[in-house]
């Protein structure tokens, strides 16, 4: 089995004449664009929607297609001069689209009636849900030639701060056991079963940070700055407000989120203390034992035993997926392994034309690992579910982006739990209430952070020293007596690459609600059953056209009530109770 994904069904290169072909054909497209709007505007209304959006498809569907294959080749490789070129290439094509793309949207925004002309074309029908959201977000555009300074702008403005951000955290080299090692491969070693290799390996990954702060610290301020300054200009009440917006979230929803949780963080720390008495410890869990596995950790996974491990829990749930995931491994979908130059972390990233999806990962052969890849095979499934929609309705919101993958790490780790007993089974558990403690505590100490930086950056300029403060602060206020805090992570901003999207901010909240929204289908998947499997897909496929409220609803359930968020929470607090208890 090939352990490195296989790009060429893609491009076969940068020299692929398909490549070159789909490169001259979207500049073609954003050159011919203005005049192509003025010939549109001569039409019947009905006629000059249907044919700016089948304008808009085939911009949007080239520049998705390249944009990925050059950020595929970018994420195995961050030092690659001729990707970074062409990447740089495709970011000047489309800034010079930005102020005939503003303008299209503003065109497009002054529909009167939405529904009257979805009844008369069956494109527009299709298309009704972006209209209306259309019509909604342009009042935040800002004038076309505007637009096009600010999209030509963040080449080397907020893009370039958080290239800077992935090629530093990818290519430092960590001093670790007399010999140089990468960063994914140290932040690994927090998993081990030899507590001196992991306290040893949280000291190297600590040290390593000293070396690329302070030009992180500048990434983050100049980042949360341009999105500040953008977000005001656009009429917004904040940077949070506008995220909420596009996500598709009301703030009612996130806020009976976080209140939820906060109310429930008690349980965590009782966990955390537990954990921290059973490895000797007597001020609360030092970080680097955050991830000491408890119980017998003899158990490690080949690729071969991982994929027949997923196949048949999953095959419990629905074949489809169980044959989704067998074509993953088989047909090179996945990247599994750390190397030089590679990213950190893990994503999936659907390529819609060809029917598959691309999944990166940093496999260790834990169990952990192979709860990252049905996390990752999650968003997969997800879109399978939309890859046959049009072009434009194949991009889901932030907060249900994570709900299809925190689904499947929920029920890979039910379904290995029902058979283990002792040691076996303190571990696995231990290792569930691990994983949502991060997807919970940890996630609400980013989410603290973040609005921290947001606030403060705008009057003062956040030293490396001052993050680190702020990133404390915030994990105290989140993990409060559960953590040692003579030994907390000042530096987690540093390493997670979610804080450095110009066009993307707080993803972090969206991992909360993916992993409580997903322990709240599931619990309806036990009570349901296979009629349960049809409602889900169905709800998947309409992500895309739809608020996260709406498709809570279409599985009766109202985000907006503190109850349902509760739900979740209280059934994590139940499985903290059992470890306690064991």
């Amino acid at each position: 089995m090939n352990t490195e994904w296989a790009l060429d069904p893609i491009y076969k290169g940068i020299t692929d004449p398909s490549y070159e072909a789909d490169m001259k054909r979207l500049e073609s497209l954003v050159e011919g664009l203005p005049a192509d709007i003025r010939t549109a505007e001569e039409k019947e209304e009905t006629e000059r929607v249907s044919s700016l959006l089948l304008l808009e498809e085939e911009i949007a569907a080239l520049r998705y297609r390249l944009g990925l294959y050059l950020s595929l080749r970018q994420a195995v490789n961050t030092e690659d001069g001729e990707i970074m070129a062409q990447y740089s290439r495709l970011q000047k094509i489309m800034s010079q689209a930005a102020p005939a793309e503003a303008a299209m949207k503003k065109i497009l925004a002054g529909i009167e009636d939405v529904d009257a002309l979805a009844a008369e074309n069956e494109l527009i029908k299709e298309y009704a849900y972006l209209l209306k959201e259309n019509k909604k977000r342009a009042k935040h555009l800002l004038s076309n030639e505007v637009e096009e300074i600010v999209s030509a702008m963040d080449m080397t403005g907020g893009t370039a701060w958080g290239q800077l951000q992935a090629f530093l955290t990818s290519t430092v080299r960590v001093e670790y056991d007399g010999k140089e090692t990468t960063l994914s491969e140290v932040r690994n070693l927090a998993y081990s079963p030899d507590a001196g290799v992991r306290k040893a390996a949280y000291e190297a990954e600590l040290s390593c940070y000293e070396k690329i702060k302070d030009s992180i610290a500048f990434a983050l301020n100049h980042i949360k700055n341009q999105v500040t300054m953008l977000s005001g200009k656009r009429g917004y009440e904040s940077p949070l407000a506008m995220t909420l917006e596009e996500a598709g979230m009301s703030r009612q929803t996130l806020d009976a989120m976080m209140e939820a949780i906060k109310e429930y963080l008690p349980s965590f720390r009782k966990y955390l203390r537990k954990k921290a008495k059973m490895l000797g410890h007597a001020n609360g869990l030092p970080w680097y034992d955050l991830f000491a596995p408890l119980g017998k950790a003899d158990k490690t996974y080949s690729i071969e035993e991982a994929k027949d491990l997923l196949i048949q829990c999953f095959s419990q749930f629905s074949p489809d997926m169980a044959d989704m995931m067998k074509e993953a491994f088989e047909n090179e979908w996945i990247d599994f392994y750390s190397r030089k130059g590679k990213e950190g972390g893990a994503f999936c990233a659907g390529v819609y034309h060809i029917k598959q999806s691309r999944i990166l990962t940093n496999y260790d052969g834990n169990f952990g690992s192979v709860g990252t890849l049905a996390h990752e095979l999650g968003h997969a499934y997800h879109d399978r579910q939309i890859e046959n929609e049009r072009p434009l309705n194949q991009e889901y919101s932030m907060p249900v982006a994570e709900t299809a993958s925190t689904f499947n790490e929920v029920h890979l780790g039910q379904n290995v739990l029902k058979t283990a007993e002792g040691e076996e089974r303190l571990n696995l558990l231990e290792n569930d209430l691990r994983e949502q403690t991060q997807t919970i505590v940890d996630i609400y100490s980013r989410y603290l952070f973040e609005t921290a930086v947001f606030e403060q950056s705008q009057s003062k300029f956040l030293m490396a020293d001052d993050l680190k403060e702020l990133m404390t602060q915030a994990q105290k206020e989140a993990y409060g007596d559960g953590l040692d805090e003579n030994y907390l992570h000042p530096y987690m901003w540093v390493c997670k690459s979610h804080y450095y999207g110009s066009d993307l901010s707080f993803y972090n909240f969206p991992y909360a609600f993916g992993n409580l929204f997903a322990i709240g289908l599931y619990r309806r998947f036990l009570k349901e059953g296979e009629g349960f499997v049809d409602k889900y897909k169905a709800m998947l496929k309409a992500t895309p056209c739809c608020s996260v409220e709406d498709a809570g609803a279409m599985m009766g359930i109202d985000l907006t009530k503190k109850d349902f968020w509760e739900e979740g929470l209280s059934y994590i607090a139940k499985k903290a109770e059992d470890f306690c208890r064991l």
